[in-house]
């Protein structure tokens, strides 16, 4: 640019030599350098304001940002700034998305989340700790500003295996509400256990049919017994759940309302008795409903079937105050369970206290909201895998037996953090 606009200019730097030349006529020697030197100025300058760029004004139409971030709000697709790529999780891997990839983030009531959210950070995991300030004075915030938070504190990352694919599996559970007696009596002959002394001491423990019949078994949980249940079938309900409400009749005649929660297992493997029902062609609808007509029709096969599961699941006994009874038990996290928002996922997959997006187009339940990864499973193995829970009591039994569709998940991960995701 320079070179241009000195070659324009040279014909007017020869005619303004020629006036000068004639000037020297009429002027002294110092009066004729002063001049040349104003005229050299003035050339400068003018110069230089023709390669000056102009400043321009605001664009007023640019998008609004999101207070203190100075990024776009909501719905730009690839508006933030590309996030290098998270290294495999666990057995899977995490993929940078813009927020515009979360189906339904825009429209989801985020209250109930919230307070799951709120849950977790009474035990936040490192990464987000440094949040729960700011989780806990939102609660009280619309669900606008809850969105505009998440979206300057949050990276979205898509859950995939390690293979890359995107799809998983959902499905749902809940927390029993049984009828159980404190001690043993006529009809109520199904125990539930507390932790024998020394189970950790020996891995793994017995069997459940080695518990049902080794004396020496036995002997380990003599006095061990929370509660007595009258059917073999809701002890293996709770058993699967990992917990449950009781309601338990007390030696005085009163009725308690108490909560059963998980307090460990024998290590053995967990085997689906709905699935041995099916693999050996005993019945077509392996639902709990199908399972309790199978067993109504074969009473004297209930151990056969009951022993097909080795995994025995033992319990410790809570208070369900008000409070309580408003929330489910307590996930592996450490914290209650949010009916609706909280998770139980793969923990080599995804920490405890992750918000993560879930989306799943049914056909049983089409949901598209922010849960919380609260707890895990024996079951809940692989990257893109949730259990769904929905809650207590036989309404909620129904719906989760009825839950198992497709699943797509985001996990929403602190902003700059060094090292990316490291479940």
């Amino acid at each position: 640019m320079v070179h241009q606009t000195m070659s324009r200019s040279t014909p007017r730097a020869s005619r303004a030599s020629s006036r000068i030349s004639n000037m020297t006529t009429r002027l002294p020697r110092r009066s004729v350098d002063r001049a040349i030197l104003g005229i050299l100025a003035t050339a400068t300058a003018l110069l230089l304001a023709a390669c000056a760029v102009p400043t321009l004004p605001p664009d007023a139409s640019a998008p609004a940002a999101v207070p203190g971030v100075g990024e776009p709000a909501i719905g730009r697709p690839g508006a933030f700034a590309p996030v290098p790529a998270a290294p495999v999780a666990g057995r899977g891997r995490w993929v940078p998305a813009d927020w515009s990839e979360l189906p339904g983030f825009a429209d989801d009531d985020l209250f109930e989340a919230w307070n799951a959210w709120t849950k977790s950070c009474e035990k936040p995991g490192p990464a987000y700790a440094a949040l729960c300030g700011d989780v806990r004075r939102l609660s009280i915030g619309t669900p606008e500003e809850q969105r505009a938070w998440m979206m300057a504190k949050l990276q979205p990352y898509r859950v995939e295996s390690a293979e890359g694919n995107p799809e998983g599996l959902l499905t749902a559970y809940y927390e029993p509400v049984v009828p159980a007696s404190r001690l043993q009596a006529p009809g109520f002959n199904v125990p539930l256990y507390a932790p024998p002394a020394g189970l950790g001491q020996r891995k793994p423990w017995y069997t459940r049919q080695q518990i049902d019949t080794l004396p020496e078994a036995r002997a380990a949980l003599q006095g061990r017994a929370l509660a007595w249940l009258a059917d073999p079938v809701e002890a293996m309900v709770l058993h699967i759940q990992g917990s449950g409400r009781l309601r338990i009749s007390e030696p005085d005649g009163s009725v308690r309302l108490v909560r059963l929660a998980y307090a460990g297992t024998n290590d053995q493997p967990y085997r689906s008795i709905g699935s041995w029902l099916l693999q050996n062609g005993q019945v077509r609808d392996a639902t709990w409903p199908g399972i309790r007509a199978w067993l109504a029709q074969n009473p004297q096969r209930t151990n056969e079937l009951m022993w097909t599961n080795p995994r025995y699941v033992f319990f410790r006994e809570e208070p369900l105050d008000a409070l309580d009874a408003s929330f489910g038990p307590r996930g592996a996290q450490g914290v209650a369970l949010t009916p609706g928002r909280s998770i139980a996922v793969d923990r080599t997959s995804i920490p405890y206290g992750t918000p993560v997006w879930l989306a799943s187009p049914g056909p049983t339940a089409a949901l598209q909201r922010l849960v919380m990864a609260q707890d895990t499973g024996s079951a809940i193995v692989g990257a893109v895998r949730a259990d769904y829970f929905v809650g207590w009591g036989a309404d909620a039994g129904e719906a989760a037996g009825r839950l198992k569709q497709s699943l797509r998940l985001w996990a929403l991960w602190p902003r700059g953090l060094s090292g990316g995701p490291s479940p």
